[in-house]
């Protein structure tokens, strides 16, 4: 008797793990929405004042989004039975309040229609509500995985921040960064995919796993043009992107810019205290093919601090580029004496915060 009560238990507990991962049947859903169906027409012919006849919407709404649209007709059968048998048990609607009118069977209708509509969805997608938003939030920890920075040896300091346009988790702007050459060398590349939010994601998903595949495994000035090709494969109706490349020698500090169409970096010196653009010469990606990408060469010395962004952080419809790179500048010069600790959020907020367009920032400092 106890090994088959365990058998038993397994077998409930093995389902219920399956149904919930979106692997298995609906049938133990099912059958718990048909048992609340007479359980809540009995309380209604119990009393109809506490137990109102609109109740049975509340299994119809669950099995929207519990159950496959087969299952869910089978329980539409048995709402239907139940408002039958109110409306006989209980009487004509004229003749007392709390009865089955033809408002609480509109009611009911709709929620079902409602309800069959959304199963429906559910299973022309292949994705199971329960899962769907596991997905997502797997989808979103992806993408922070990947633009996670590396570690850097002492003396180098990096700050990086992402916000998405509308206060959403997904965001067209990704980093895909490594350490190469043994980890003598940073390499991070900066992208802006076309569109915003959610719009966005799916793609920025695509093109950061790819991206981050390629980084590494080419030469630096090789990236750029195999990203290109990526993109010109994928044949979008709306596939272009922009993006800067850094490949940044942690030794001796020197380093060279690679830009797809992507705003000019901007470096300040120790020495003079000044923010000078670093404008690299390249197409966007995904425009054409055989594209060249020249790289601009520079120097972190020791104090210096090179700032990477996407074009919503500083261009909007009411001011152009160089307006939004001179407000960022300003911002970012009450951070030199701190740094730049935790200064990568604090300039989005202060420069783009209402801005509905995906923002992202990053700082590469070299400590004094």
């Amino acid at each position: 008797m106890r090994k088959q009560l365990h058998r038993v238990r397994v077998g409930v507990r093995k389902s219920g793990v399956d149904y919930f991962r979106g692997d298995g049947s609906d049938w133990i859903a099912l059958a718990g929405l048909m048992l609340t169906v007479p359980l809540i027409a009995a309380g209604t012919l119990v009393n109809s004042v506490w137990f109102s006849p609109a109740a049975l919407v509340l299994p119809i709404v669950a099995g929207g989004l519990l159950l496959r649209p087969a299952s869910l007709l089978a329980l539409y059968a048995a709402a239907a039975t139940a408002l039958i048998v109110e409306s006989v048990r209980l009487g004509p609607y004229a003749e007392g309040p709390a009865r089955v009118t033809p408002g609480v069977v509109l009611v009911v209708a709709a929620c079902g229609f409602f309800g069959l509509l959304i199963a429906q969805f559910r299973s022309r997608v292949g994705v199971p509500w329960r899962r769907g938003g596991t997905m997502l939030f797997d989808l979103r920890e992806r993408i922070r995985v990947q633009s996670k920075l590396p570690s850097l040896p002492r003396g180098w300091h990096r700050e990086m921040a992402l916000r998405p346009a509308g206060g959403q988790s997904f965001s067209g702007d990704f980093v895909v960064a490594a350490r190469t050459g043994g980890g003598r060398s940073l390499e991070v590349v900066l992208t802006d995919v076309s569109g915003k939010g959610m719009d966005a994601a799916s793609r920025a998903l695509l093109l950061s796993g790819a991206f981050g595949g390629l980084l590494g495994s080419l030469p630096p000035h090789d990236f750029l043009p195999a990203a290109n090709g990526y993109l010109l494969r994928q044949d979008w109706d709306e596939g272009f992107a922009t993006s800067i490349h850094l490949v940044l020698d942690l030794e001796s500090g020197d380093y060279e810019l690679y830009s797809a169409g992507h705003p000019p970096g901007i470096q300040l010196s120790a020495g003079s205290g000044r923010w000078e653009e670093k404008a690299a010469e390249g197409p966007l990606l995904g425009v054409y093919d055989g594209a060249q990408f020249d790289p601009l060469k520079g120097s972190l010395r020791p104090g210096d601090v090179l700032m990477l962004f996407t074009d919503g952080l500083v261009e909007t419809s009411e001011r152009d580029l160089e307006e939004g790179i001179g407000r960022l500048t300003g911002e970012a010069d009450r951070y030199v004496a701190g740094g730049f600790r935790g200064a990568a959020w604090h300039l989005i907020e202060a420069v783009a915060k209402d801005v509905n367009d995906d923002r992202a920032l990053l700082l590469i400092c070299r400590d004094t």
